[in-house]
């Protein structure tokens, strides 16, 4: 029983860590795959296998090599010079997405609760800070429960679009355009999310004892990521094209929902963007903690203000720009981990000495 509960905490982890700014408010599925019309079922399937092999495939470099960040997957992947210049890269992304994160839920109070843009800012910023001191665990038990009610609320979604009249537009909607920029797409996406997800997979792999485990929970949480992504690509299609000219477009999908129904859906959906944002900050934070001998509070201060400091450009900005770019960049560093399956990566001195305190970090997890 208590294996099965860590392979789902693992899974919902998984999913929670994917659906950040873009997907819960369905911005990134709009970019990514539901303006492209009828194809867009296809290269959904192909991101739903992508996230099952490479995710699981992360989570088990990371056990295998006790790494105690993602740098020291990187190095293991590229070597130590070009690792660490990887690393650094992959820092540099994070600031970027979080900031998307964090002004996405600016714009959810702003469109949708009616609030102060800055107020959204503050608020994520100061439960996240609050948050953080609980470590790896409050992160799963925030998704163990935040990605269940997501996984209901694209349910109801999907059987409220289907009494639609346009229900059927995700099957019928043609695309002019080019068919090698539909079929790069989900692989862009994918290959965006998981180096992004790597914060966060890295030491959920690393600090979970079974193998097993880790496998059943990247396949249940690459399996749930694809439904949650055929949902809201269902559901936004019915109302295509005009659903294009929202900021937060799976919130305007929710009103069909009702009132009540679409409150909650928005709160969710900024308790999402939160559980990602927290998720990543701790990666980042024990990132740096490598390089600058601080408290971690001061570390975690400096992330926020800059991601602050970023999202003051907004949100649909942020996204529209830098995802395109952080995915194309990503897609060199999916290239190695698909690489290392054909290839012995032997221990390097450097992750040996992490081992012990990998290990040690192991015996405090899923006590639950």
């Amino acid at each position: 029983m208590g294996r099965n509960i860590h392979i789902l905490q693992i899974a919902f982890t998984y999913i929670g860590t994917i659906v950040g700014a873009g997907f819960a408010t369905g911005q990134e599925i709009l970019q990514f795959f539901t303006r492209f019309g009828s194809l867009a079922t296809a290269t959904i399937m192909l991101s739903t296998i992508i996230f099952i092999w490479l995710g699981t495939r992360l989570m088990l470099i990371a056990h295998e090599i006790s790494a105690r960040s993602y740098e020291d997957v990187n190095l293991h992947l590229f070597g130590p010079k070009a690792g660490k210049w990887i690393s650094w890269i992959t820092l540099i992304i994070l600031l970027g997405v979080n900031s998307v994160m964090l002004a996405g839920s600016g714009s959810v109070f702003m469109e949708h609760l009616h609030l102060n843009y800055q107020s959204g800012l503050l608020l994520t910023l100061l439960c996240t800070y609050l948050l953080l001191s609980k470590g790896m665990h409050a992160i799963l038990q925030m998704n163990s429960i935040l990605v269940p009610v997501m996984m209901l609320l694209s349910l109801l979604l999907i059987i409220s679009t289907l009494n639609t009249p346009n229900y059927d537009n995700f099957i019928i909607i043609k695309t002019d355009h080019n068919p090698i920029l539909v079929w790069l797409a989900p692989i862009l996406y994918t290959s965006f999310n998981l180096s992004m997800a790597q914060a966060v997979l890295v030491p959920l792999g690393s600090q979970t004892a079974s193998k097993s485990t880790i496998r059943w929970g990247g396949v249940l949480g690459g399996v749930g990521v694809g439904i949650m992504l055929m949902a809201a690509h269902f559901a936004m299609s019915a109302q295509m094209p005009g659903i294009q000219q929202f900021e937060i477009p799976m919130g305007n999908v929710a009103i069909q929902l009702g009132i009540a129904v679409q409150t909650v859906y928005m709160i969710m959906i900024f308790l999402e963007i939160f559980s990602t944002f927290v998720a990543d900050i701790y990666g980042l934070t024990l990132q740096l903690q490598q390089y600058v001998r601080v408290s971690p509070r001061i570390i975690t201060l400096f992330i926020m203000l800059v991601c602050f400091l970023i999202s003051q450009f907004g949100f649909s900005p942020l996204l529209s720009f830098l995802y395109p770019i952080f995915g194309l960049i990503s897609l060199f560093w999916i290239g190695m981990l698909i690489y290392s399956g054909h290839k012995g990566h032997p221990l390097t001195p450097f992750n040996r000495k992490n081992r012990t305190f990998a290990n040690s970090l192991k015996q405090h997890i899923f006590k639950s």
